[in-house]
């Protein structure tokens, strides 16, 4: 489960916009604004991009993308 509120943080901390972010991904907006909410899940490689894009650490990855919420 993606943790939507860091992602979104995340994007806005090295300034993109989701339409850019979405067709960096090769996504729609609306596909990518379903990855987000947890509608739809990310792909490996889709992570993989994110983590590239947005200069992610190994830690901030695990805590956007493997969340666990109870």
């Amino acid at each position: 489960m993606t943790n939507t509120q860091e992602l979104r943080r995340k994007i806005k901390e090295n300034g993109y916009k989701y339409a850019f972010v979405a067709g960096y991904l090769g996504l729609t907006a609306y596909g990518f604004q379903r990855k987000v909410c947890n509608v739809s899940q990310f792909k490996a490689g889709e992570i993989q991009k994110l983590c590239v894009l947005l200069k992610l650490t190994e830690k901030e990855r695990t805590a956007i993308f493997f969340c666990l919420i109870s």
